[in-house]
């Protein structure tokens, strides 16, 4: 048992006293009704059964994404080269590079095995696999170390993160510790040219015989993922083969090459990384405009960032290349040459994410001459080569660039990487960016900073205090996978004035990596008033979208005992006797009720939406516990109808469609053409459309399919609101706020089977507000009153209207029944958003169920 903080007093009997009290077999903990008798330790534990003895379902090990961290880590201290015989895949000869002139990626494996041959300065090894099962390889290339000389490399890495102070002294760091870079390329998988660009360059390097590079290596790894998206680079795919952009998911990170970067950020901890894009003319080199993430060291950041960019411009201009020649403009480094539009505010791009990870210069490149989407169908082969032959080129001098900054300032560089880590593990305020602190970068004024204010810790509690067990347990999982340090206190103990229960989980940001805690954690901020528009979205917080509950202290002395945790406690619970209550109030819990109603039992819903499930499938019920980690309580409630397995038509983003299938939905995808074609709706039990589907462009036949299936209809943004506008389906008008609208928002929930003990938050994108309710139609969900928009960027449009007052109090969710008595529920929020608001995605399973 590990102590942290100073404390008075504390023994190991008073501590075993605490884990071996009785237990509940009454109710849940996070139950949002449990029992005063329950224990509140019931579903505590870290990830060993020393630290929940008596929990139900522990699992005996830790998380899968653990192990892989831990796996990862043993691997680091393997020495260089390490080779890896790579498997080559079989021939595609439908693979999109192939038109370019670029390498197909069946071609990469033995294109790597080669340049292994050459020498022994590359290594590869595969980092994981994309969504369709293709291997991403990840290319280190560096002078040779034994194990011993990798094991003190290693060494040398934990003490910068975890042993800041004492590393800004070492000498040895300073003299002999090799700066990671890391180049990722492919991301976009239509944007092909940095994965060829990173080949050539890794063989440059490996076959390089002058002193400068032999320098270069004995002093930096250089690490390469050399094709982040394979699915989309074969099919010519911006996402990947589950349709998701992988340059979204940093803060999410729903998808495996996400993580595999992620891990790679972890394992490496870049000082410096690239991030190759197309297609921008002239090329656009980060750093970029305001609004600036405010969790970053960006004093730190931006002085890096610009110095690199100067290098990289200065190279891609000696290219040579000219507009009037060759149709090449000169490169943009926006925060000197924009006033606003390319931002860094959300950390959900790969140059964003990689500072809370160590990365004092990070940067998105954009070369510039286009081939994707309709150049690659109208340009002739010719062009579409000359064009990637440029691009080619521009990548590498942006490559070249970034290795000849990293050696030259190699001993800042790693000082800057240093100061970051320490600043966040001594609770140090961050330093607002001044043309004094950051010398040498035109152009900074009051418009550039922002900063934020670091709480002193955030608790995710247990027991009565937590809304979802299941939830806070994905969360601890997810800020873990993160390279987060989370704490559960053995004891009880008071901070900030509140008293919280023993087995809580405790975030303590006097830590290295504060700014991401921080990014999953707060609330955010609202950004209307700073910038015209956004890049993409402005507003994130996990702590209020996951579904748990989340306490931030913003002072405080700390004082408890505690002990790292590596995943969290297990939670699944059931009652002993009894018929049993299901929330549902978490995806986790949509799917065990989709498993049951899959396996025939018979289930029934609630006034306010919770599933009971009978005494007679206590053992199925057992398993979706042990499976899900969800929680069945004993129950006298009856219920007041069937649940019954649902069949869904869907005509969604694919976000949506990945999210219905997460709550273990039956999905088939519909679009206009295939309903057009003659869907049959025999077994179709609701119609969920939130865009691709036009009821005004169906035939007649396909019109009078649809009416005569008589299914439900659940529908989402202006998609779903125009479709039951065009089929008159339900008496409402929904109202189309600011298109450019994002971020997190107040709600007010009215209760009932669809938003009964919903959260107070959820998510909106180019949000809908509803007015004109109809007989019969109900109000699920109102926007809060005043300004209801919390976190993110929601102004009035140029006419003064849509803004966040004009929504305020409306309806955002609507529900009411057609003529035929057809159930329908529309949404004006984002509950399922590129399948990340977690703890909304079930508003939308039970609008599914609920029919």
């Amino acid at each position: 048992m590990g102590i942290s903080r100073p404390v008075l007093v504390a023994t190991a009997a008073l501590a075993s006293a605490v884990l071996l009290a009785p237990v509940s077999a009454t109710a849940a903990p996070g139950s949002p009704k449990a029992s005063d008798d329950r224990h509140p330790l019931r579903d505590r534990g870290a990830s060993d059964s020393t630290l929940s003895p008596l929990a139900p379902f522990a699992k005996g090990r830790i998380s899968a994404e653990a192990q892989g961290q831990q796996t990862a880590r043993h691997n680091q201290t393997n020495g260089y080269p390490r080779r890896t015989t790579l498997k080559a895949p079989a021939v595609n000869p439908a693979d999109k590079s192939i038109k370019l002139g670029l390498i197909p990626y069946h071609s990469i494996a033995p294109k790597l095995n080669d340049l292994q041959k050459l020498g022994n300065r590359v290594s590869v090894e595969v980092a994981g696999k994309s969504a369709a099962g293709h291997e991403l390889y990840l290319v280190t290339v560096t002078e040779p170390e034994s194990s011993r000389e990798a094991r003190e490399q290693e060494r040398m890495r934990e003490q910068i993160e975890n042993s800041s102070a004492s590393a800004a002294r070492d000498r040895k760091i300073k003299s002999s510790y090799k700066t990671p870079i890391f180049i990722n390329n492919n991301i976009h998988g239509n944007e092909w040219e940095g994965t060829d660009a990173a080949l050539k360059l890794i063989e440059e390097l490996a076959k390089a015989k002058d002193a400068k590079t032999a320098g270069l290596l004995a002093k930096n790894r250089i690490y390469l993922n050399v094709t982040a998206n394979p699915d989309g680079r074969i099919a010519g795919t911006r996402p990947n083969s589950n349709g998701f952009d992988l340059n979204r998911d940093f803060i999410t990170a729903s998808q495996p090459e996400t993580r595999a970067i992620r891990q790679i950020a972890i394992d490496k901890q870049p000082a410096v990384m690239l991030d190759l894009h197309g297609y921008v003319n002239g090329t656009l080199i980060e750093p970029t405009t305001p609004p600036h993430g405010e969790n970053y060291e960006y004093d730190l950041f931006l002085k890096n960032s610009y110095a690199n960019a100067l290098g990289m411009e200065k190279a891609v201009n000696g290219l040579g290349y000219t507009a009037e020649k060759d149709g090449v403009l000169p490169a943009e480094i926006p925060f000197r040459d924009q006033a606003e539009g390319w931002d860094d505010f959300p950390p959900i791009f790969t140059p964003q994410y990689m500072p809370f990870q160590g990365a004092v210069a990070s940067h998105t490149i954009e070369f510039p001459m286009r081939v994707n989407n309709s150049s690659y169908e109208s340009l002739s082969v010719e062009e579409l080569r000359r064009r990637t032959t440029i691009n080619t080129a521009i990548a590498g001098a942006s490559m070249r660039a970034t290795l000849d900054y990293t050696q030259t300032n190699r001993t800042s560089v790693i000082a800057d990487q240093i100061e970051t880590f320490r600043r966040g593990a001594a609770g140090e305020a961050q330093r607002p960016i001044s043309s004094e602190n950051v010398p040498g970068v035109p152009g900074i004024g009051p418009e550039d900073v922002y900063t934020t204010t670091f709480p002193r810790a955030y608790v995710i509690p247990v027991g009565r205090d937590q809304r979802s067990s299941v939830a806070a347990g994905r969360l601890v999982d997810h800020l873990v996978a993160n390279d987060i340090r989370v704490e559960r206190a053995l004891l009880p103990f008071k901070l900030a004035g509140k008293v919280h229960a023993a087995g809580s989980y405790v975030v303590d940001m006097r830590q290295p990596k504060r700014g991401i805690a921080n990014v999953i954690l707060a609330d955010g901020r609202d950004i209307s008033p700073d910038v015209t528009a956004m890049y993409d979205i402005s507003g994130w917080s996990l702590g209020l979208l996951w579904g748990a509950t989340v306490h931030k202290a913003t002072s405080g002395d700390l004082r408890m005992i505690s002990r790292d945790v590596h995943s969290a406690g297990p939670t699944g619970y059931v009652s002993p006797i009894g018929d049993m209550k299901l929330r549902l109030d978490d995806p986790k819990e949509i799917a065990a009720v989709n498993s049951l109603l899959a396996q025939g039992v018979a289930v029934r819903r609630t006034a306010d939406g919770a599933a009971i499930v009978p005494s007679s499938a206590r053992k199925a019920a057992i398993d979706q516990a042990k499976r899900l980690g969800v929680s069945f309580n004993a129950t006298r409630d009856r219920g007041v109808a069937p649940l019954k397995r649902t069949k869904v038509a869907a005509s969604v983003t694919a976000g949506e469609l990945f999210a219905l299938r997460e709550m273990g939905f039956d999905v088939v995808p519909v679009s206009t053409a295939i309903l057009n074609a003659g869907f049959d709706w025999k077994g179709t039990d609701v119609l969920f459309v939130s865009t691709g589907l036009s009821h005004a462009s169906l035939t007649p036949a396909a019109r009078d399919a649809f009416a005569a299936s008589g299914v439900a209809v659940v529908g989402r943004g202006s998609g779903g609101g125009n479709f039951n506008a065009a089929a008159k389906l339900i008496p409402v008008t929904a109202v189309a706020a600011n298109g450019d609208a994002n971020g997190v928002v107040r709600v007010s929930n009215t209760g009932g089977a669809i938003t009964g003990g919903a959260p107070a938050h959820t998510f909106v994108y180019s949000p809908l507000y509803f007015t004109g309710l109809g007989s019969g139609v109900r109000a699920e969900q109102t926007y809060g009153t005043g300004n209801p928009l919390v976190s993110g960027h929601w102004r009035a449009t140029a006419s003064g209207t849509g803004g966040p007052a004009d929504a305020a109090g409306k309806p955002s969710i609507v529900s009411g029944t057609t003529a035929a008595g057809a159930p329908v529920v529309l949404f004006g929020t984002e509950p399922m958003f590129r399948n990340h608001p977690k703890g909304v995605f079930s508003q939308v399973g039970r609008a599914l169920l609920t029919r």
